[in-house]
Parts: C-alpha cells; structure tokens; sequence
C-alpha cells in the first residue's frame, strides 16, 4: 500500500523488481530459517556500526582529522544507501523515496507492503534504526561540551543521514499524513506492548519428570 501526494507515482528508473513482488525472488530453500535475508541483515548493521566504531577510535590509527572524516563519511553514505533503498525494503517492507513532477513540484512517496516479515529481521532492523541515532547524539553532546567542534560537524552529517532514514520509516509504517510526534509515541507504545507479549505468553522452561520409584516393604 502506498501513501502519496499524487495520484499517478511514477515507477524508480532503477526499480527492476516492483515493489511489493520481492517475495516471489525469495530463495525457497531459506523458508522456516531464522533469517531469510541473513546477507542484508548483516550490512544492514554492519556499515553504521562500523562508522561508530572508526569514529570512537581512528585516533589508534591515524591523527589526521581528513582521513578519519572521509572514513566515517563513506561508511555512513553506505549506511544511508543500503537501509534506504534494500534493508527498509526487504527487512520490513517499506519504502521511502522522493521525485518531482513536470511542474517542478518535488513529492515525498512513503510506501508499505502487505507481505510476510521475519519477526526477527523487523527486529534487528528498528534497533538498528534507532539505537545508532542515540549514539549519535550522545556523541554530540561530547563533542559540544569538549568544544571539538570539527569533530561536531561529523556527528552533525551523521545524525542528519540516520535521522533521516528513522524519520522516513517511521511515516511508512504509520503512514504520511500522520504526524510524526504521534507516530513515534504509537511506535514506542507497541514496541512496549509486543515485548511485554512477548514475555507474558514465552512458556516457561518444563520442568524435567521425575522418575519416582515406589519402594516395597520388605
């Protein structure tokens, strides 16, 4: 189901499998496993955790502010790429994107599909989405309060790429024309909701029988 300003969407130029149709490329003999897109699941974390990682310590590596600047910059442009256009849509299936018309209007398109989601690859992908902004942030504030503000505009560029992709997800999966406050209250609400299922209904580890004989009087 797609959300949009318009009524004709143009198709993306690069859009070789429609979206909503990725379950029939699915590879069959990955049905009943814990992951069926275990590559995907893996860059999705791999590439924003490894610019956290190059961040906290290329001082080990090298003292020259470029290089690390131009590490942490690639890994986050491959970051943004990757859970933008393959990650959101396999992992969860949703899609954001935006395009402009003959009349030079620009579109902003938040698009979600009915299919069937692994629980545990929606899973990792929302942590993903939202705990890398915390870190983020709170480098940031270390940043500020250390007044190291070349490294401040790093951290900017990198809450602005993640903040972006949150943002954009977020409206998928509670729809454009909600407000995003209320969108992320009701996402928060059924995060807590689901784990709090989850724990109620998890049966609890049986109990081995114990194999009693009975003993005769003799």
């Amino acid at each position: 189901m797609a959300s949009a300003t318009v009524r004709n969407v143009p198709l993306l130029d690069d859009d070789t499998i429609p979206f909503g149709e990725e379950d029939e490329m699915r590879d069959p003999s990955r049905a009943g496993q814990k992951y069926t897109h275990p590559y995907v699941t893996f860059f999705h974390l791999f590439f924003r955790g490894a610019a956290i990682v190059i961040y906290m310590f290329c001082g080990w590596f090298s003292e020259s502010f470029i290089t690390s600047f131009v590490f942490v910059v690639l890994f986050l442009s491959a970051d943004f790429w990757t859970v933008k256009n393959i990650s959101g849509r396999l992992l969860v299936g949703l899609r954001w994107w935006n395009y402009v018309d003959d009349d030079g209007v620009s579109h902003w398109v938040f698009e979600s599909k009915n299919s069937r989601i692994n629980k545990h690859e929606q899973r990792v992908f929302w942590l993903g989405l939202i705990l890398c902004p915390v870190f983020w942030s709170l480098f940031f504030l270390l940043a500020l309060f250390g007044l190291k503000f070349k490294w401040l505009l790093l951290v900017m560029i990198a809450i602005a790429l993640n903040a972006a992709n949150l943002y954009g997800y977020i409206k998928c999966n509670y729809g454009a024309s909600k407000d995003l406050n209320s969108a992320a209250t009701d996402f928060v609400k059924t995060q807590l909701f689901k784990n709090a299922m989850d724990i109620m209904t998890k049966p609890s580890a049986a109990q081995p029988p114990t194999n009693v004989r009975p003993t005769g009087v003799v």
